[in-house]
């Protein structure tokens, strides 16, 4: 196993999943816009945020990266379909736990159930499993993450070998 590879993994990993996540949006599979939701979080400016919110995003996907990779460690064995294991309750516990109960409780722009009539939002709350932002999008979030995780953990186990 290999902390390069790791970090290697977490921005090609992160690369991929904020390309899926972008076209499934142009695509219309979609409304949520990652970036953007994380840069509001700091800024009210709108194009500031989208820029913001890339960096946090691929700060956060080498975050997430070297928790998996000491998951790896402990368990002593790293590999793509591990990776993707990882990946599948990392979206998971994103859509649901994450992005529904945490994110609305500390986001200053975002509503929640007790946002008041004059207190307005800019941003709709994502709901469980990020459904207020479309239907197709548990499953486009969910196979991003199995896809950034199943990269991490190959990149990870590329170190074993050389």
């Amino acid at each position: 196993m290999s902390a390069g590879g790791t970090a290697a993994g977490a921005f090609v990993g992160t690369l991929v999943l904020t390309t899926v996540l972008r076209t499934a949006s142009e695509f219309k599979l979609t409304r949520m816009d990652l970036p953007f939701l994380l840069g509001t979080a700091v800024t009210g400016d709108r194009a500031r945020a989208k820029a913001i919110g890339y960096l946090m995003h691929f700060v956060n996907g080498q975050l997430f990266a070297f928790v998996y990779y000491a998951v790896f460690l402990a368990i002593g064995h790293a590999g793509w379909w591990l990776g993707a294991l990882f990946g599948l309750m990392h979206g998971i516990f994103a859509g649901t736990a994450l992005v529904n109960v945490l994110l609305p409780l500390v986001h200053p722009r975002m509503g929640s159930p007790m946002t008041s009539a004059p207190k307005a939002a800019q941003l709709e709350p994502p709901g469980f499993l990020m459904l207020n932002y479309g239907p197709t999008t548990p499953l486009v979030t969910v196979l991003a993450h199995v896809a950034f995780g199943a990269i991490v953990g190959g990149f990870t186990a590329l170190g074993t070998h050389g």
